[in-house]
């Protein structure tokens, strides 16, 4: 999480040095969306967190082991968590409809606008990675990473990179479906989303699952 916060910087300063004011106006767009959206995925990995009573990513995958996928397994708070975190991830990413940084319509391509050739390229392609590691993140965190459905990642190990990418593929599907589906949000709704609605429900969703890990319950 702390890496991927870095590439903010690589955002203000192209938008910077490409001395345009639109450029400029679509890279503090992608600092402050992005700034704002780490809260909730933060917030949505914390609660899995609690879950597996670890902060290994290893150990996380583990306790998928026995007792299934955390979002399988009938845990509100975990089925909670991952909209949470696909919402903020797909934000996190500048993907429709939280395409705020280059928004044609007001910003020409955004923080890229001056931009040609392989710089332009560049900056797509770190948006195409950016997405494949939210999915791999939330693939790790909910669906147990390389752990198969049906028990048989254990005679046939190298299936395990096989069931990896297809859950990553179908959780890529699913940021492109909201693509599809959804038109762009305005900037206020943007912030709206993310401050009174999504941050509130984090907390919530984080409170019931310490309140559940405290009492024992299975729910």
């Amino acid at each position: 999480m702390a890496v991927s916060s870095i590439g903010v910087i690589g955002i203000l300063l192209g938008g910077w040095a490409s001395n345009n004011k639109y450029s400029l106006i679509g890279a503090m767009r992608s600092g402050l969306q992005t700034v704002s959206y780490e809260l909730s995925v933060g917030l949505s990995i914390l609660t899995i967190v609690l879950l597996a009573g670890s902060l290994q990513i290893s150990e996380i995958v583990e306790a998928q082991r026995t007792g299934g996928w955390f979002i399988l397994q009938g845990h509100i708070p975990a089925a909670i968590a991952f909209m949470i975190f696909m919402i903020a991830g797909t934000a996190e990413t500048n993907r429709a409809p939280f395409d705020m940084v280059e928004a044609e319509s007001e910003l020409g391509a955004g923080f890229h606008t001056e931009y040609s050739g392989m710089k332009f390229a560049y900056f797509f392609l770190a948006e195409f990675i950016n997405m494949f590691i939210i999915a791999a993140v939330a693939v790790t965190i909910f669906f147990g990473a390389y752990l198969s459905p049906f028990g048989i990642t254990e005679s046939l190990p190298w299936l395990g990179v096989v069931w990896f990418m297809l859950k990553v593929l179908v959780v890529i599907f699913l940021m492109m479906w909201f693509r599809w589906t959804f038109p762009r949000l305005r900037v206020d709704q943007l912030l709206t989303l993310e401050w009174k609605y999504l941050l509130p429900l984090n907390l919530m969703n984080i409170v019931l699952m310490a309140v559940i890990i405290w009492l024992n319950w299975t729910i």
